[in-house]
């Protein structure tokens, strides 16, 4: 899906049960490429967006993600969409890397590997430990300096995404206005699964000004959550799961909320 999966498993296994292991994952992850990859002529999404085939004779799979979608965006208020582009037509980019990342992390647990690491392009999908007895730890960068960090979350079953202004580039949208998103620098979002996270943080990327009422109330379902504003300055959901820092690169001004 254009995008680089690693994988970092810390279970100690035979050299066979691992390559077995990291085998099972790769399946899930090309099984995904082929279904939902926006840069295959012949995948479900093009072909749907074509309009060659209907959403309702996808495979199960592609009305999975689909409802999981239309989930996300009732969720979200409209934040998230996966009727986003101009024209209308269905896009899950937002959520299905990260739905893809829980795929194989299903995989690897189920291969016998359940201490593991998915990382889908700065997303992760943790399982278990990183060591006997030792959470894993996942950096969240500063969107502003990439040579530096603004969190760090730790935990042993959890996923942790993560959407930005990459290299201060407009590439997210409001849907509902159409305009890109340009208030908030990154927001991460901390929870049981790749998949939300992943549409979270995009929404509350999207949402800008609005960001802080989605976020708080996401926070009552369990969910947590850091932003870094245009301007620098760093807010969290209380209870976040691990060490975070002051202010971004450029400062704690605080432009977008009150």
């Amino acid at each position: 899906m254009g995008t680089i999966v690693s994988i970092d498993v810390r279970t100690p296994l035979r050299p066979e049960r691992l390559e077995r292991a990291f085998a099972a994952a790769a399946d899930a992850l090309h099984d995904a490429d082929a279904t939902f990859s926006t840069y295959r002529a012949d995948s479900w999404v093009s072909r749907i967006a074509r309009r060659e085939v209907t959403l309702a004779q996808g495979p199960a799979p592609v009305q999975e993600v689909y409802a999981l979608a239309e989930q996300c965006r009732v969720r979200t208020g409209g934040a998230f969409d996966p009727a986003w582009r101009a024209d209308g037509t269905l896009d899950p980019t937002g959520l299905v890397k990260g739905w893809a990342a829980d795929r194989a992390s299903d995989a690897l647990t189920a291969a016998g590997a359940p201490d593991h690491c998915v990382n889908a392009a700065g997303d992760l999908r943790i399982r278990g430990s990183r060591a006997v007895g030792q959470p894993w730890r996942v950096g969240v960068a500063d969107p502003l300096d990439a040579t530096r960090l603004v969190a760090v979350v730790e935990g042993r079953d959890l996923a942790v995404a993560t959407s930005g202004r990459a290299y201060q580039a407009d590439h997210v949208v409001d849907p509902r206005s159409g305009r890109p998103a340009v208030a908030l620098a990154s927001v991460t979002v901390v929870g049981p699964d790749l998949t939300r996270a992943d549409a979270y943080a995009t929404a509350g990327l999207a949402a800008g000004r609005d960001a802080e009422a989605l976020l708080v109330d996401l926070a009552r379902d369990g969910w947590s959550w850091l932003v870094v504003a245009a301007g620098g300055a760093v807010r969290h959901s209380p209870g976040f799961p691990g060490r975070v820092a002051a202010a971004a690169t450029t400062g704690p001004t605080w432009p977008t909320w009150p």
